[in-house]
């Protein structure tokens, strides 16, 4: 299995939301660095945009910090090729490309509208799944 992961906003969102669950497991274990994250300045954009809706019960404040902590866990990579659009949701082309630059798995609850990124090679997991296939690396 690859610990190399995009996690989607979706992700992030859930697990910022409620302690409970598969997304704030996974958000949680960032520090100690079972699997490496990778980001881009498009997806760190956008989980602050998404955050900062109102979606939890943090301040804007304990948001930067999150994303802060993120970035300084996380491999950033800049992107230099767009092939938009590509999925169903134009908007989570950039997850995909970054996927595809990073050699990274997809962590996202929408694995639905991530199906083409296979003929990448790249797989996608739901938190749930991706946190079993850490259970099982030695």
């Amino acid at each position: 299995m690859n610990s190399n992961i995009v996690i989607d906003t979706n992700v992030v969102v859930a697990a910022l939301k409620s302690s409970r669950g598969a997304s704030f497991r996974m958000l949680s274990m960032v520090e100690h660095e079972r699997f490496v994250i990778h980001l881009s300045t498009p997806l760190v954009t956008e989980y602050e945009a998404v955050l900062k809706r109102g979606l939890t019960t943090l301040s804007p404040q304990e948001i930067d910090d999150v994303i802060d902590f993120l970035c300084a866990k996380a491999v950033l990579n800049k992107i230099f090729y767009l092939w938009r659009p590509l999925l169903k949701d134009p908007g989570d082309d950039f997850v995909l490309e970054l996927a595809v630059k990073s050699g990274a798995t997809i962590v996202t609850w929408n694995t639905n509208d991530f199906k083409p990124a296979a003929r990448f090679g790249i797989a996608v997991l739901n938190p749930r799944d991706f946190l079993a296939s850490l259970e099982k690396q030695p």
